[in-house]
């Protein structure tokens, strides 16, 4: 028996690994967060699983529906949205597992940063622009930041920034990041990225709440940075006619030279 958890990707139920889709076939018990996992995913479900909506439930909870599947020897595909490295509470599940000697292991999901850069049909680090994305949040009522982890000092960096779950406080975003990205500095918000009512607002700092129609929630991402508006920035080296690399030598002397023929 393994409890599996599996990211289950930003929302399009056609955007999760087939490895997640196998294991979610195979599992007799599902427990999914239900707030935000699309329902089209349990559609890989196999016939009688039992299906477990963890939205409303506690930790204990969860880790009881755990234990009866340890008990009755099932596999249990447990969903998450998104990717499970950041903000997922997996965390906690897993201490609890070790805890009890329940195995389990984990499968990568597309996050949500990156669905919306698609979305944008951006890329985010751009050659002599940026070459880092800080994926981070403001403080909220169930996790508090640490110390020193504060958008003013992610912004004097220059990286892209991916805001997740701050919509709420956009002034004071708006207020921390303007002196270190200026007032011009591209941002775009990205509610429900790939899901069909997808939402995407494109402004600068300064533009950006007069840009807003009407208030999205709290799950809508917010990036910001030059990258996201930038037209003149350099070519990578890695495709450049004469750079020297391994799977295409270049040059009388390459750092990678081709095997002789026997």
């Amino acid at each position: 028996m393994t409890v599996h958890f599996i990211g289950a990707g930003p929302g399009a139920a056609d955007l999760i690994t087939l490895r997640g889709r196998d294991l979610i076939a195979a599992s007799p018990v599902c427990l999914y967060a239900g707030s935000l996992v699309p329902a089209a995913l349990l559609d890989h479900c196999p016939p009688g699983v039992r299906i477990v909506n963890t939205a409303p439930l506690s930790l204990d909870a969860i880790i009881a529906e755990i234990v009866a599947a340890h008990e009755a020897g099932h596999d249990v595909a447990r969903l998450h949205s998104g990717d499970l490295s950041v903000w997922s509470a997996m965390g906690e599940q897993l201490r609890r597992l070790r805890e009890l000697g329940i195995p389990y292991d984990v499968t990568p999901g597309v996050p949500s940063f990156a669905a919306a850069a698609a979305a944008l049909g951006a890329e985010l680090t751009l050659p002599g622009v940026a070459q880092s994305v800080v994926l981070t949040r403001t403080s909220g009522r169930a996790t508090a930041m640490p110390p020193g982890e504060n958008l003013a000092a992610f912004a004097a960096t220059g990286a892209t920034l991916a805001i997740h779950l701050s919509i709420h406080v956009l002034d004071r975003v708006l207020t921390e990041l303007t002196p270190h990205y200026g007032a011009d500095c591209p941002v775009a918000i990205v509610w429900r990225a790939s899901w069909p009512d997808e939402r995407i607002v494109r402004a600068t700092l300064a533009t950006l709440e007069s840009a807003l129609a009407s208030e999205m929630e709290r799950t809508a991402l917010i990036l910001v940075g030059p990258a996201l508006g930038a037209t003149e920035f350099g070519e990578s080296r890695l495709y450049a006619g004469d750079y020297d690399r391994r799977f295409r030598p270049v040059g009388t002397a390459p750092r990678f030279p081709e095997p002789e023929a026997e």
